[in-house]
């Protein structure tokens, strides 16, 4: 049987696919630990806040499929804003077309909107990439973006909002 990498990560602590469109998460590690950021609510109320996909992605830090997000085609000047608690995390202007499948952007509105951590669910080590003010898992950074930054941050479309400018 040949796994495609697109739809499955592998992890020590667990396993987190995509499977036929849907995320599924086990043993996944919690996006964040209570009392570290300022917006924070009861896991009941975060999923009364998000749809399923949105609390499997923020809260359980699984992906969604990739070319799954309208957010990936979304070209018009604007905020994009973190769906757990409406942060502003990234500005139109630093998204570009990465071919992933996934919206990317060379970097955030601003350095504090968002947070970074080491991600050792895949063999190789990993950034991942959550909104400073509620935790929610939004993606990952890569060293392989363009200028100015060098830098790919490869976000879950379902994990933003978008206002228009």
């Amino acid at each position: 049987m040949q796994i495609d990498r697109r739809k499955f990560l592998l992890g020590s602590a667990g396993v987190a696919a995509v499977v036929g469109g849907s995320y599924v998460v086990g043993q996944v590690a919690q996006a964040q630990d209570p009392g570290d950021f300022p917006f924070e609510l009861s896991e009941a109320e975060w999923r009364e806040r998000l749809t399923d996909s949105q609390f499997a992605v923020l809260r359980e830090e699984a992906t969604e499929p990739a070319y799954s997000s309208p957010l990936n085609d979304e070209k018009r000047a604007g905020m994009f804003h973190c769906a757990g608690c409406e942060q502003a995390v990234y500005p139109s202007d630093t998204k570009y077309d990465s071919g992933t499948g996934w919206p990317s952007f060379w970097a955030p509105v601003d350095e504090a909107a968002i947070g970074t951590k080491a991600d050792y669910k895949l063999v190789l080590p990993r950034t991942e990439v959550h909104c400073s003010n509620c935790g929610g898992h939004l993606g990952h950074i890569f060293d392989d973006g363009p200028a100015p930054t060098g830098k790919r941050h490869c976000l879950n479309g379902v994990a933003l909002t978008f206002v228009a400018a």
